[in-house]
């Protein structure tokens, strides 16, 4: 028996990175998967690796307006439900705050805040809609809804105004769909990410690129200080990001909504 049997989870961003090892976890645990990446071959190169799961693959931009929509029909049309959502997808286009232009402000708040907010708009008429219907045959299974912040939105971070901000938004939006949302049986909790060894934290001198081109990734030097600050006195991989992912997607956490799990090591503690 999985944490997860019978269940559909649909992750964005899963291609890479934490978001991979969330779907590779979840699969374990027994769910059925709709995967998403900016580009069409980690997506697919993800689902592939997933022998033995059923998955659907949605590629594309998650602030594309029409995404949303076919984000959920997908859902739908393969699998004909929705349980869990992990809104994960995005990157990191740093600056000082006088140095920051007001494409660098918008294109972060979009990725990290406005499409959760139209994803989970999105998925509302099914959610909604199917909580009725089950409280009507008079048991309503508890959905779940992910976000992923970071320590940056909780305590700020020099050069990242814009992705702060996008952070401690999408705390915003987590509380308020958790407090909307209860009656529906669906929780609503965040993960706020420290240092997490990934792409968009490695050293920044090999020059990894995010979407549009954007060179992401931290100077060596500042990295390797970071991690000496962190107690476990070293970055968190994927495997352990995706952890508490699971946990708020399983029946463990069925009474846990409004909540944000700070997965750091330690470093701000």
């Amino acid at each position: 028996m999985g944490l997860l049997d019978g269940k559909v989870a649909l992750i964005t961003g899963a291609g890479r990175g934490i978001g991979r090892a969330t779907a590779e976890l979840f699969a374990r645990e027994g769910a059925r998967l709709v995967i998403n990446d900016l580009d069409e071959e980690p997506a697919r190169e993800a689902a592939q690796a997933l022998k033995g799961t059923e998955v659907a693959v949605c590629a594309g931009s998650v602030t594309d307006p029409i995404f949303p929509d076919r984000w959920v029909r997908t859902a739908l049309d393969r699998f004909g439900r929705i349980d869990i959502l992990v809104n994960n997808a995005g990157y990191t286009w740093d600056a000082v705050v006088h140095k920051m232009t007001d494409e660098q402000w918008d294109g972060i708040l979009d990725v990290h805040l406005k499409a959760p907010f139209r994803i989970i708009r999105a998925a509302a008429g099914y959610l909604r809609e199917a909580a009725k219907a089950e409280a009507a045959r008079g048991a309503v299974p508890c959905r779940k809804i992910i976000n992923v912040s970071s320590t940056s939105g909780v305590a700020g971070n020099a050069g990242q105004a814009n992705y702060a901000a996008a952070k401690m938004g999408i705390v915003g939006l987590t509380k308020t769909i958790a407090k909307e949302w209860g009656q529906f049986n669906i929780t609503c909790n965040a993960v706020a990410y420290g240092f997490i060894d990934t792409r968009l934290t490695q050293d920044k001198e090999k020059g990894a690129t995010a979407a549009g081109g954007v060179v992401v990734g931290i100077p060596k030097e500042q990295r390797d200080a970071v991690i000496q600050h962190i107690p476990l006195r070293r970055a968190g991989t994927p495997q352990d990001a995706a952890g508490p992912v699971l946990f708020l997607a399983s029946s463990l956490s069925d009474y846990v909504t409004g909540a944000v799990i700070l997965v750091t090591g330690g470093l701000y503690v």
